[in-house]
C-alpha cells in the first residue's frame, strides 16, 4: 500500500496533536494551584500495582506445569526480578534482569 503525500502529513500530524494532547491534558485538567481529586490520586497509587499484576497474569497464561519446563524458566525469572527489586529498588533493572535470565534459561537451558 501506497500512501500519497498528503496522506502520509495527515498521519504526521494526527500522531503529533495526539501525542501532544496526551502529554499537555493532565497540565490543563488540573492544575498546579488546585488540589487533584481524591480518586485520580487513589488512581495514581492503585494502578502501577494492578498493571504489574496484570502483566504477570499474561505472561504466565500460557506457562504449562505439566509438560516441558514445568514453568521454571518463569519461575526462577520472577526471583531473578524480586531478589533483584529488593537489593536494588530498581523498576528497570528488575524488569531488564528477569528478561535477560529468562531469554537466557530458554535459550541455553530448557
Amino acid at each position: 500500500m501506497h500512501l500519497t503525500s498528503l496522506q502520509t502529513i495527515g498521519i504526521i500530524v494526527a500522531v503529533a496533536l495526539g501525542t501532544m494532547i496526551t502529554r499537555f491534558l493532565p497540565f490543563l485538567l488540573f492544575p498546579e494551584h488546585k488540589k487533584i481529586p481524591e480518586y485520580i490520586e487513589f488512581l495514581g497509587k492503585a494502578l502501577p500495582t494492578a498493571m504489574m499484576g496484570l502483566l504477570v497474569v499474561y505472561c504466565l497464561k500460557g506457562v504449562n506445569i505439566i509438560k516441558g519446563s514445568h514453568g521454571l524458566p518463569e519461575l526462577l525469572a520472577i526471583g531473578v526480578i524480586l531478589i533483584l527489586h529488593r537489593l536494588k529498588n530498581n523498576v528497570l533493572l528488575s524488569i531488564g534482569g528477569g528478561t535477560i535470565v529468562y531469554m537466557l534459561l530458554v535459550q541455553l537451558v530448557f
